[in-house]
């Protein structure tokens, strides 16, 4: 018989190394997801190997240096900075005769924590569920009901097979419901593209910034902290831009290295409005001195469910914490933006962020000079009333001169209603807004190096 230990919220965490140059990184990062889970860290066991044990996944030895620092601290929990198989999870239970977590458990447990909304809780508990159904293996063989010998045979299932048979059905339920959520969100992005709204989503590794960026953006007031998966549920808002129809944002969950698959699978349904967007703004701690294998880590998983081919502009975040950077954008030999570089704390670049998502959106503005005769004042209205122009100036023979930025369809609608050729009346086209933004634009970076 096998009764798995209690859990709590002391822990000794295990971090073995094999052969990883981020050993360091991955360590603090190891920390803040225990400490994001509640959990106290009493002790830190490291060390390294070439290939985990089949057995306890650590060595013998390291087995009993954990044990002995479970007995000492007086330790509830065991988390592994790693991802464990049943059987080891379960060997190293009875040999520490303490509950023990491994990676993705940990990060099951935080998402399940910080779940809001009905989409997220279902979500989570899918998760939770496929990652415990791999582990229903004779921990509850006192509860069979299923005896050996005369008299003691019963006609029921054991308890194991009644666990697993309700884990499955609670699992095909919650796919179910998962399918109606992801059907209401393909009719809204359905009712998006008929109206032609562009979508706008903010992906990036745990705590880059996101949900500070949203705010600023779209001026709402969603949770955002300094602490990984500060946010889970997805949000979609309106965003104004300074030239054309608004622009539709959306928030999603922050990805970490080693993103458990459970989750991946259990959040299609929000990762699809990322796969769906017209462009991906990649947001990346600046200061982070890890900022280029946290981008690495995001793109591939962007890739592997299915958007890594969605147009990126990537921001870099947090450039108030780096001594010499101010707000810039950064532009291919074409003068298309690659990056931005912006403070979403303080708000400085954020405005000029609006400007590239709204040249990238809008591929049909134009920054001109319109001439308008002085006879045609129904024209001049028109322009001023679509709110369009952004300077007037006159000719000696009483023509306006008006430099506008516009939808170059709405600027030839309105001029051929007033009966002129649109050729006739721009007389000159100005360089994009971007150039002109007041922000420094260069067509190479300074310190990032991609």
């Amino acid at each position: 018989m096998f009764e798995r230990p209690p859990t709590g919220q002391s822990a000794v965490i295990v971090h073995l190394a094999f052969g990883l140059d981020e050993y360091d990184e991955a360590d603090r990062e190891f920390h803040e997801l225990v400490t994001s889970a509640g959990g106290e860290v009493l002790a830190h066991v490291g060390g390294s190997r070439r290939t985990p044990d089949p057995r306890y996944f650590v060595g013998g030895g390291k087995v009993d240096e954990i044990a002995e620092l479970v007995v000492e601290h007086g330790a509830e929990l065991v988390v592994f900075n790693h991802d464990l198989s049943p059987s080891q999870e379960r060997n190293l239970e009875k040999r520490l005769n303490a509950r023990v977590l491994d990676r993705a458990g940990l990060i099951l447990d935080i998402f399940a924590a910080r779940a809001r909304s009905h989409e997220g809780k279902l979500q989570v508990e899918l998760a939770q569920l496929q990652h415990l159904a791999t582990r229903l293996v004779r921990g509850w063989s006192h509860l069979e009901r299923q005896k050996g010998g005369i008299g003691l045979r019963g006609p029921g299932e054991t308890q194991l097979e009644t666990d697993r048979r309700l884990l499955n059905e609670r699992i095909k339920m919650l796919r179910q419901r998962l399918e109606k959520v992801s059907a209401r969100r393909e009719q809204g992005r359905s009712a998006r593209r008929r109206a032609r709204t562009p979508i706008v989503s903010l992906v990036g590794y745990t705590n880059a910034g996101k949900s500070t960026l949203f705010n600023r953006l779209t001026g709402e007031d969603i949770y955002a902290a300094d602490q990984l998966f500060a946010t889970l549920d997805p949000t979609l808002r309106r965003m104004d831009v300074p030239v054309g129809e608004p622009l539709i944002v959306a928030d999603t969950v922050g990805f970490i290295r080693d993103l458990p698959h459970e989750l991946v699978a259990a959040f299609k349904a929000t990762l699809e409005e990322t796969r769906e967007a017209d462009v991906l703004l990649h947001v990346i701690d600046a200061a982070d001195v890890e900022r280029r294998a946290h981008a690495r880590e995001v793109n591939n998983v962007l890739a592997e469910i299915g958007a890594g081919e969605v147009a990126q502009i990537e921001v870099l975040n947090k450039v108030d914490l780096i001594e010499g950077e101010s707000p810039r954008i950064e532009t291919d030999a074409h003068g298309r933006p690659l990056r931005v570089w912006l403070s979403a704390a303080s708000g400085d670049g954020v405005d000029e962020l609006r400007a590239v998502l709204s040249d990238f959106c809008n591929p049909d503005m134009i920054a001109g000079v319109l001439r308008v005769p002085a006879a045609n004042g129904r024209l001049r209205s028109a322009l001023f009333e679509l709110g369009v122009v952004d300077e007037e100036s006159y000719d000696d023979d009483g023509a306006s001169r008006l430099n506008v930025t516009a939808s170059q369809g709405d600027l030839e609608r309105i001029v051929a209603q007033a009966g002129l050729a649109f050729d006739d009346v721009l007389v000159e086209r100005r360089a994009a807004r971007i150039a002109g933004s007041g922000v420094a634009s260069s067509a190479a970076p300074s310190t990032y190096t991609p």
